[in-house]
């Protein structure tokens, strides 16, 4: 993947996060993220700290989203 495109899926997934806490009301952990002092529009770090960004994120995000799912009741009905 070229740093243009790692730099765009790394705005991609920041939206995914603020939309997801937005729907939710909830607060995705980014402290491993944020150590990192890489954001979307830092175009002049290396494309290794966009990737390391991009996985941090990735995590945040799909640990927040286990954590809820698991804490959500699913109703039972009959199909």
């Amino acid at each position: 993947m070229k740093k243009q495109e790692l730099i765009h899926l790394h705005g991609l997934l920041a939206e995914v996060g603020n939309y997801y806490e937005e729907e939710h009301s909830t607060d995705v952990n980014l402290d491993d993220y944020e150590s990192l002092g890489v954001r979307p529009t830092s175009i002049h770090k290396s494309k290794t700290d966009h990737k390391a960004a991009v996985f941090a994120m990735a995590k945040a995000i799909t640990s927040e989203m286990t954590a809820v799912e698991a804490s959500e009741k699913v109703a039972a009905k009959a199909d």
